[in-house]
């Protein structure tokens, strides 16, 4: 005989629901604030920048110097100076004199374009038409730096940042490192009163979009490789500064939120006017797959942020982290006297620890960042797209981290 069910359930505990835990609060690190800008010291005895991080002893006296302090205040700086920023609304203000001639500077380093037609090598690689750009940029360094006014003892020191921000003329390449140059060069020029503390809206908002230009027309002519496999911040093949300055812009924006950057009609509407987006838009165009989560999926988490609050404040994290807190990075850096290193790091005359002194390996490689001290060799995006329009009919392989 059958035990009715309702006895074997009879039997049965009674279920309880399970109390829910709550998950411990989240702990976000905070922002590194933005230091105060320390004034220039009132002499200086000019020499041309060398490597002075050889050695992860170098690297952590480096980040307890006051140079650490000064680059970050001037990055930080010029960042935090367009907080809720347009574009438009810098450019209505009268231009500072040294910001006139700067961008005189970029548009004849974008004439010598025509002078140095690329190769036609057929290949996606970094065209060797590049090293002969960059020897002609280095002959107009004197004139150009003498337009500034800055004294010829100092040229020597000050144009070596501006000639790195071009590129690698030994790899044929252009990362987010060379773009630091550029910046650094607008710092020694700030340390010689030529960019006044005014003049920091102007460069992040006119200055630096023009170099970014400049630097797209070089990528696009030489089909520069990204230096390491998809740059020091995995943000982009080249660049960095152009989110974190554009996110400072966006921050409080009452229209614009994170998840904007994947409608393409605010992407046409408003990348003039904010340098976030005008990024992204150039990224969509030179990609030969269609939406940021196949091709830049970093890009697209960010886009998940509920603020640009927290978008300013995580590339803020990067920048001290993943870069100067990198020594795969800070290796290739150089001090001069107007960017110093401290007493007792070594001199790339001594030679580096392992007897090379172009490219020091004795670091140890971190197996998720991108690689871009010794990464792969990779065709950059601009090289596959601008090969892809030369072989329109016939079609081009495709390779696998296209």
């Amino acid at each position: 005989m059958t035990t009715p069910i309702t006895s074997q359930n009879a039997k049965l505990p009674p279920l309880i629901p399970r109390a829910r835990q709550k998950p411990p609060p989240a702990q976000s690190e905070p922002a590194p604030v933005t230091p105060d800008l320390p004034p220039p010291p009132s002499t200086f005895h000019f020499l041309k920048p060398t490597r002075r991080i050889l050695s992860p002893q170098d690297h952590e006296l480096f980040l307890s110097s006051p140079t650490y302090t000064l680059i970050v205040a001037f990055v930080f700086g010029v960042s935090d100076s367009v907080q809720s920023l347009p574009i438009s609304a810098v450019k209505k203000k009268q231009q500072i004199d040294g910001v006139t001639k700067i961008l005189e500077i970029l548009d004849e380093a974008e004439v010598l374009l025509q002078a140095h037609p690329p190769l036609d090598t057929g290949s996606r690689f970094g065209n060797p038409a590049f090293r002969t750009y960059l020897t002609d940029i280095d002959s107009h360094l004197q004139a150009w730096h003498a337009k500034l006014g800055i004294q010829q003892d100092a040229v020597e020191e000050v144009s070596t940042y501006f000639a790195q921000s071009f590129g690698s003329s030994t790899r044929i390449d252009y990362g987010s490192g060379h773009e630091l140059n550029f910046i650094l060069w607008l710092l020694c020029l700030n340390r010689l009163g030529t960019l006044p503390r005014d003049s920091f809206p102007q460069l992040a908002l006119i200055v630096f979009p023009r170099y970014l230009r400049l630097m797209r027309a070089v990528q696009s002519a030489y089909y520069l490789e990204p230096a390491g496999s998809h740059g020091v911040w995995g943000l982009d093949d080249y660049q960095f500064l152009p989110f974190l300055f554009g996110a400072s812009q966006l921050v409080g924006h009452k229209f614009i939120t994170p998840k904007a950057i994947h409608s393409a009609l605010t992407l046409e509407e408003c990348a003039p006017d904010f340098l976030y987006l005008d990024q992204v838009a150039f990224i969509n165009s030179v990609k030969n797959v269609e939406g940021l989560r196949w091709h830049s999926p970093m890009l697209d988490d960010i886009s998940a942020a509920k603020s640009w609050d927290k978008i300013e404040a995580g590339l803020k994290k990067m920048f001290v982290k993943e870069v100067l807190g990198k020594l795969p990075v800070m290796q290739h850096f150089l001090f001069g006297s107007l960017i110093p290193a401290v007493d007792g790091m070594s001199r790339e005359e001594d030679g580096a620890p392992n007897g090379n002194s172009e490219h020091n390996h004795d670091h140890n490689h971190d197996a998720t960042s991108w690689g871009d001290c010794c990464g792969i060799q990779v065709p950059g995006a601009l090289g596959a797209a601008q090969e892809m329009k030369k072989r329109a009919g016939e079609g081009l392989r495709r390779l696998p981290f296209d």
